[in-house]
């Protein structure tokens, strides 16, 4: 076994597999993986080698490499001979995790245009606005999205809505079925040909803005096979720090299992879970939406080694009543990542999924997923952190003023790396306020400490003002989730006429343990100053609504709790 830092040494040097050099992007310098691969058309190419192993199980549908391979040619062959669908041209995918949205991304991204994976949540409505912002020629929906765009199909500038599985719904003349649009296409078609660059556009994922309209990021080929290394990388690192060799170093190459309860429509799902486990030759197992005990049936059915989500489903999953009647004992990787992280969470892994290696990570739409990750030894040291940053990013702290501030100090979280998207698309506004000279301005609060280690204290936008006192809320959801009965909590502002805010929160709890409002917040008082601590307390015994990422919805609690006030979130 070694350590976090010898393990790096055995991965990044001259000759070796995850080798650095450095590249200039943007008229700025960055570190990158001199070995990745140069787009995802050559991604797509390698799965090839994976033939018959099965790629995608939905339910009881299994997908193998050579079908997903052929089902991508084949559509790919479509999108240019039926559409006209050239280099530059953007494509958007709105569906739930459906095979069709594996094989509609590499056959638009195979053929140099545009993927648009848009949140299969989003109202009609918000849907029209991605949709000619983008300047989507097409899309590919499946039966509900379908159904939500058929009344706006005379007012969008779409060439046609591609339906998959349209579920024997009748649908509208402007709408092809994805089935009639293969039937024209041999078996044998080959990927079309395409001249890929580096740093020609891949994708664009629409995120939140702060005035309440989507931006969308515009990813490039670097930008995604940099996150593939990455993720490979995370991956070795890890297994040398168990003693175990990995296949990169010349190791028995392992078959990995994934389970996938987050979407493809998020970096998550896309970038860190479905085309990194394609490139692997991966097994993922698709949920066709999140649930614990349904998580539990398939992780014993399919024998499920890896499981990659937000912290509170792998909370959800120990809580679960049926917990000890499945068999989890083929899980040995545990990663999450996009919500703060309990630091008791990987103490309650390591009791009760004891073979199992618990990861936290950090990462954002902006930086294509992963920027540092918090495993091996300095997890068990530094729960509260989200780790070292990868060999390929730098991280500062930065004050209001731009100026960089030292170990220790809090501030705007700042990251450099060839994983860094170009910009916003069609606002050049947007993109100058958060990309410049290489660096990304996350928005996240945090600091860095001696040696390096990320710690992420709270979202700019989110923090609360009690009476000039700032109040990093996932300091005091940690407090809250310190205590055994806590299994979510999430810290919303209570309008105050004289502080402006005071800290309220909304938690559940373990059916098996109660415990009262008095109870929580002394509890949070032995823990932090008084002015964090919660004036209100809101305890629930049912899961905390989540968006399509698993992500809690303060704004709805907001609503709910307080809705004549605006949400700090």
């Amino acid at each position: 076994m070694l350590s976090r830092d010898e393990a790096k040494n055995r991965l990044i040097g001259p000759g070796l597999p995850f080798e650095l050099e450095e590249v200039e992007i943007r008229e700025a310098v960055s570190r990158v993986w001199k070995n990745a691969p140069h787009s995802l058309r050559d991604v797509f190419a390698a799965t090839g080698a994976h033939g018959d192993d099965e790629f995608l199980v939905l339910d009881d549908e299994r997908l193998s490499y050579a079908e997903h391979h052929r089902l991508v040619c084949r559509f790919a062959h479509a999108l240019r001979e039926r559409y006209a669908v050239r280099k530059g041209d953007r494509v958007a995918i709105a569906m739930r995790n459906l095979p069709e949205w594996s094989a509609a991304f590499w056959a638009i991204t195979g053929i140099g245009a545009i993927a648009v994976p848009l949140n299969a949540w989003l109202t009609s409505d918000e849907l029209a606005f991605c949709l000619a912002d983008s300047g989507s020629r097409l899309a590919v929906v499946d039966a509900r999205r379908a159904e939500q765009l058929a009344p706006r199909l005379a007012e969008l500038d779409l060439n046609s809505l591609i339906v998959a599985r349209s579920e024997g719904k009748t649908t509208a003349d402007a709408m092809d079925q994805w089935e009639d649009i293969l039937a024209g296409v041999p078996d044998d078609a080959a990927l079309p040909d395409a001249a890929i660059d580096p740093e020609d556009d891949a994708t664009i994922f629409y995120t939140s803005g702060t005035t309440g309209t989507p931006r969308g990021a515009v990813g490039t080929h670097r930008n995604i096979c940099s996150n593939l290394m990455s993720v490979a990388y995370r991956s070795a690192l890890k297994q040398l720090c168990r003693g175990v060799v990995p296949a990169s170093l010349g190791g028995e190459k392992p078959h990995t299992v994934t389970l996938v309860p987050v979407p493809f429509f998020h970096v998550t799902g896309c970038h860190a879970i479905m085309a990194p486990g394609a490139l692997s030759g991966a097994s993922l197992i698709l949920m066709h939406r999140w649930n614990p005990e349904r998580a539990l049936e398939l992780i014993e059915r399919e024998k499920v080694t890896n499981f990659v989500g937000v912290p509170g489903m792998v909370a959800q999953i120990m809580d679960s009543p049926r917990f000890r009647d499945h068999d989890t004992a083929s899980l040995i990787n545990i990663g999450y990542g996009g919500a703060p992280a309990a630091p008791t969470l990987p103490e309650r892994i390591a009791e009760q999924l004891p073979q199992a290696a618990a990861e936290n990570g950090y990462g954002l739409t902006e930086l294509s997923s992963l920027v540092a990750f918090n495993a091996a030894e300095t997890y068990r040291c530094k729960p509260d952190s989200v780790g070292l940053p990868l060999p390929i990013c730098d991280i500062r702290i930065v004050d209001d003023d731009g100026t960089a501030l030292p170990a220790g100090a809090k501030g705007e979280i700042y990251v450099k790396g060839p994983n860094a998207v170009r910009g916003y698309w069609n606002q050049p506004t947007a993109s100058a306020q958060v990309f410049h000279d290489g660096w990304v301005r996350t928005g996240d609060i945090g600091r860095l400490d001696e040696e390096g280690c990320l710690y992420v204290l709270d979202r700019a936008k989110d923090m609360l003002i009690r009476g000039g006192e700032n109040v990093y809320c996932v300091e005091v959801e940690n407090a809250l989730c310190s205590h055994p009965a806590v299994t979510e909590a999430a810290v919303i502002g209570k309008p105050h006429d004289v502080l402006g805010q005071e800290v309220a929160a909304v938690v559940r709890i373990s059916p098996a343990q109660p415990v009262n409002e008095e109870e929580l917040i002394a509890h949070c008082a032995e823990r932090i100053a008084a002015f964090k601590v919660p004036v209100q307390i809101d305890i629930r015994r049912e899961p905390l609504p989540c968006n399509a990422n698993g992500k809690i919805e303060k704004r709805r609690l907001q609503a709910e709790l307080f809705p004549a006030s605006r949400s700090p979130s």
